[in-house]
């Protein structure tokens, strides 16, 4: 069974990459690949680009997508095995995923996390009950800790544009915001950006380090001026306390990135995922300016999950 829910190797990876680029060029040379197949994106939060990349990408390669938002579209779902299911919830997991998965050839499941239960949203535990109960192939569309098609989005947008002969220096940098946000984006980019061979410093106010299991092999920098010097890519996100789980630690606005942030980073390029705040996580002078890729990555968000859907449908 194959399923497409975090960093695997630098080999799959160049591999996802390249056939990315591939259709990028050639947007629907697959179309008759998944003719007569059909794909559940299966939506238990928000989406913008997520939701229409994958099913973009699917018709690109002749699928059927159906998408469900399953917290105002379907029954409460129940979780918990063994659960006497006399309050809120209607139909178990079990239930749910088996039946989904007999109606889709592969689902597409996103899924954030609680914030409040750091255990089991560390084990992916409501993502991982699709992927043990539907018995179809699962990809993540972003799950409690991984977001693995923007991280690959993000791979190939520094692919297209870095030439240089050396590696290139990448720096996660933490960005203010107004709400507890999770820390999957970051943890995926980390992972990505390490496994592909990238150089990166990840640089934080104090007392938001995240998970060690993917910041290993990265430099942490707490001082951000002195992790920008000479960066070739930084990518600019938010996420909410690990140690202190989920929670707001500091919204210093001395992060918010600026031009004067670069100045000894003549030629990087600035990256998000998207959505951004404006002037609160990213100035409007770097988003509307010449450093800004942010529009790129968004459409690589397309062939990314044709590259993925593709590998999956073999």
């Amino acid at each position: 069974m194959k399923y497409f829910t975090k960093f695997e190797s630098k080999a799959i990876a160049d591999q996802l990459i390249d056939k990315a680029l591939f259709y990028k060029a050639n947007p629907r040379i697959d179309l008759a690949k998944g003719s007569g197949k059909r794909i559940g994106c299966i939506f238990l939060n928000p989406s913008l680009r997520t939701r229409a990349s994958t099913q973009i990408a699917a018709l690109n390669l002749g699928m059927e997508p159906i998408v469900m938002n399953m917290d105002k579209e379907g029954w409460a779902l129940e979780m918990k095995e063994g659960a006497v299911m006399n309050k809120g919830t209607v139909e178990h997991i079990k239930d749910a995923a088996a039946v989904l998965g007999s109606y889709f050839d592969i689902l597409a499941i996103r899924a954030f996390p609680s914030l409040t239960n750091k255990q089991e949203d560390i084990e992916d535990f409501i993502f991982n009950q699709f992927v043990k109960y539907s018995g179809v192939p699962v990809i993540s569309l972003e799950s409690a800790i991984r977001h693995p098609l923007q991280s690959l989005a993000d791979m190939i947008t520094i692919h297209e544009l870095w030439k240089g002969p050396k590696k290139p220096k990448v720096v996660l940098t933490w960005a203010p915001h107004i709400k507890a946000i999770p820390h999957a984006v970051a943890n995926s980019f980390t992972e990505w950006a390490l496994g592909c061979g990238h150089e990166l410093t990840i640089t934080h106010p104090q007392d938001y380090y995240l998970d060690s299991q993917f910041t290993k092999g990265a430099k942490i920098e707490l001082d951000q001026h002195k992790a920008l010097e000479d960066a070739d890519f930084v990518y600019v996100k938010n996420w909410s306390g690990f140690n202190d789980y989920g929670k707001i630690v500091t919204t210093d606005s001395a992060w918010m990135l600026t031009e004067k942030h670069l100045k000894h980073a003549k030629h990087a390029k600035v990256m998000h995922c998207l959505p951004v705040r404006r002037n609160l996580e990213l100035s409007d002078e770097i988003l509307d300016g010449k450093r800004s890729i942010v529009q790129q990555q968004a459409e690589n968000r397309i062939y990314a999950a044709q590259s993925v859907i593709s590998h999956i449908l073999g």
